[in-house]
């Protein structure tokens, strides 16, 4: 192999790792704008709506739900990621509130609509639609930590009891963390080429 031809290779892997990097770092910021829209927005409307549920906690030893975790599980509801919540008879019952009778159109197209800005950001200056696509497409990588942490990180325990209410870590992780960024932050990937 030439010099020339090493500077060329080294100078492609270098283009890709940057690529990737611009493209986690939008993932990053696409979530966490995201969920800075939804707390601003919700957060009253989520404390209210588990007020019921933290009393019971805090009779049977425990602490009422924060807001951030409320707003955790909304903001994964709107990525179609379940809450389980436990039942009296000692099961769990799944719930989205988002795509509820209450839900909120608006909040289902916030995590989309930021996906394909960061995919646009993480695809800018890249010739060729694959090169763009599978730009938009890396904003996976700082989404899917954010979004699996956001599941294990979030569940709650009622009280003094075994029970807890979390997100669906399998939902969060494949939908939520996968699935979504690497969709929409393909398509805005395509996007930039219309763009530039």
């Amino acid at each position: 192999m030439t010099t020339a031809e090493e500077t060329t290779l080294a100078s492609g892997g270098l283009v890709r790792r940057a690529t990737l990097a611009r493209g986690a770092i939008a993932g990053v910021g696409a979530w966490l704008l995201g969920y800075l829209v939804a707390y601003v927005w919700k957060s009253e409307t989520v404390v209210e709506a588990l007020e019921g549920v933290g009393f019971v906690s805090r009779l049977l030893g425990g602490e009422a739900i924060p807001a951030w975790k409320g707003v955790t599980w909304l903001f994964l509801n709107a990525h179609f990621v379940a809450t389980r919540f436990p039942t009296i008879a000692g099961g769990t019952r799944t719930t989205n509130v988002v795509t509820g009778e209450e839900g909120s159109t608006l909040l289902l197209a916030l995590p989309a609509l930021l996906l394909v800005v960061a995919g646009v950001v993480a695809a800018y200056g890249r010739s060729g639609l694959a090169e763009r696509v599978a730009a938009g497409a890396s904003v996976a990588l700082g989404y899917l930590p954010l979004s699996a942490g956001a599941a294990f990180l979030t569940s709650h325990a009622i009280g003094d009891t075994e029970a807890a209410i979390s997100a669906d870590p399998v939902t969060a992780i494949l939908l939520a963390g996968v699935v979504y960024p690497a969709v929409f932050g393909a398509f805005g990937g395509a996007v930039a080429g219309l763009l530039e």
